[in-house]
């Protein structure tokens, strides 16, 4: 949108579009989590999704089956969480093909 929010629909059994609950929406719903942030990458499968924001952060949320959400563990996100481990990394593209993802990161001074 003009204003970079992050919006989704579709099938949301597995958390994957980050309204907090396992529910499909019919209908574009903005993301409530991200709210505050400005989205400027989007990479969306079956299971899980990945927002990188104006800022730079990365979150994720759906399906964390394998590691897939890169929180640590295994767990379901229905909700977008930061990245952890990526927090002293500016995020700048995210690229998936199939159930895999790359991230780009700016370099420093850049």
């Amino acid at each position: 949108t003009a204003d970079n929010a992050v919006w989704s629909w579709g099938d949301g059994g597995l958390g994957q579009l980050g309204h907090g609950d396992l529910s499909s929406q019919l209908r574009p719903k903005r993301i409530g989590d991200l709210r505050w942030s400005r989205g400027t990458a989007i990479s969306a499968c079956v299971v899980h999704s990945l927002v990188a924001t104006s800022d730079g952060a990365a979150y994720s949320f759906g399906h964390g089956n394998s590691g897939r959400l890169g929180h640590g563990d295994t767990a379901r996100q229905p909700s977008p969480r930061r990245i952890g481990g990526l927090r002293s990394e500016h995020i700048s593209a995210l690229i998936k093909g199939g159930h895999r993802l790359s991230l780009e990161r700016l370099t420093a001074g850049v």
